[in-house]
């Protein structure tokens, strides 16, 4: 949470994963994250690094509920 700069993709999983969000691997090169209980979708590029806005959209969707 306090450095969301360097995150992998495999990073993201781990969170999303503890916190029960959906994860959603299109055909293409995003993966999806959401959650049933919150409006909001987070879809983020697979390239390396994962850069900072997706890192902090899907903190807040954590936040969210």
């Amino acid at each position: 949470r306090r450095n969301p700069r360097d995150w992998r993709i495999e990073d993201l999983y781990v969170v999303a994963r503890r916190f029960g969000l959906i994860i959603q691997q299109g055909r293409g090169s995003h993966v999806t994250f959401r959650h049933p209980a919150v409006r909001i979708i987070v879809a983020v590029p697979t390239r390396r690094p994962i850069k900072e806005i997706f890192v902090r959209q899907l903190l807040k969707l954590i936040d969210e509920f």
